[in-house]
């Protein structure tokens, strides 16, 4: 079992952290401060590095970073309460103009529920990972990877093309090849084959060395894809997309995982900050240096990218239809 992630917020947060406010505006935190923070223990055969907000785990021949997504929520919130339901922990975000999103999570650490309750009272469940029929655990052996038939221009895009409706076809778009069933988050989370199942947008986006901070630059060019996002959410309110963080090989594994999960959750505060992507409709990874888009062992831009993908018709299978 992986060590569960550190304890819900408790308090309203800014997005100073991943935005730079104007030209030669404040930096922010870097790497070298998140250094300092990590404390190293060890649970059996594997080692937990517990950094600030995020968890690394070490072990069973691969290692992997969690963090609290309802930290992000919290970014511009009106109040925030956790509460316990059973077994369940709770933690209730409300946004400005009513909307309240609440996050459950069990007695290992992981998300269960994420519901949203808009402010005339209704309620859109998001995210549900206590279906039965699950396949159990969080890594699933011997998953075979699709069969890509599609052109690669269409199952990987991009991020700098100018005709916003490529972005907006690519998050509408089915998986590959149909899936017999559905999983957890968690499973598509730390599961590349079943993640390719679904076509991807690399964004055109590039963060400073040891930074996970976005200039206003860089947030400009997120216009067309916030577009698209928000067009498919208009559709579908249900729907789910993962932003994912990479790195290139330069540097240290754990260094670069952390960098990751922290320039994917920039850009989903980005999204939702500057153009009002609902934040509960994102889920944010970091992968580090484990998926390089080009083989090199040197500073490479290209991998050091931030994708984003649908998973809707990952984590539920009427999505497919």
């Amino acid at each position: 079992m992986v060590a569960p992630p550190p304890p819900p917020p408790t308090a309203v947060r800014n997005s100073n952290e991943f935005i730079q406010r104007g030209p030669g505006g404040p930096r922010g935190p870097g790497i070298d401060q998140l250094r300092g923070q990590r404390r190293e223990t060890r649970d059996g055969d594997r080692t937990i590095i517990r950094e600030g907000d995020r968890t690394i785990v070490r072990g069973e021949n691969r290692t992997i970073i969690q963090h609290n997504e309802s930290s992000r929520f919290a970014i511009g919130a009106r109040a925030i309460r956790t509460e316990n339901r059973g077994d369940q922990r709770v933690t209730v975000v409300e946004r400005p103009g009513g909307v309240r999103i609440s996050s459950y999570v069990g007695r290992d650490g992981r998300l269960t529920r994420r519901v949203r309750r808009d402010r005339d009272g209704r309620e859109t469940v998001l995210i549900d990972n206590l279906f039965a029929g699950a396949v159990a655990g969080m890594f699933i052996a011997n998953l075979r990877p699709p069969e890509v038939r599609i052109p690669r221009e269409t199952y990987i895009i991009d991020g700098d093309r100018r005709d916003r409706r490529v972005y907006y076809d690519t998050f509408i778009a089915p998986p590959v090849e149909r899936l017999e069933q559905r999983y957890t988050l968690d499973q598509v989370r730390y599961n590349a084959p079943l993640r390719d199942y679904m076509p991807r947008v690399d964004l055109d986006v590039n963060f400073d060395s040891g930074s996970w901070q976005l200039t206003p630059e860089q947030v400009e060019r997120l216009a067309d894809v916030a577009d698209g996002l928000n067009r498919a959410i208009q559709a579908n309110p249900k729907e789910v997309f993962m932003i994912e963080g990479h790195t290139d090989l330069v540097g240290n594994a754990d260094d670069n995982l952390s960098l990751s999960d922290r320039r994917a959750e920039a850009v989903a505060v980005a999204l939702t900050e500057q153009y009002q992507v609902p934040s509960e409709n994102l889920v944010t990874q970091g992968y580090g240096e484990d998926f390089p888009k080009e083989q090199s062992e040197a500073a490479s831009r290209v991998n050091r990218r931030v994708a984003v993908r649908r998973i809707t018709p990952l984590i539920d299978q009427t999505a497919q239809r």
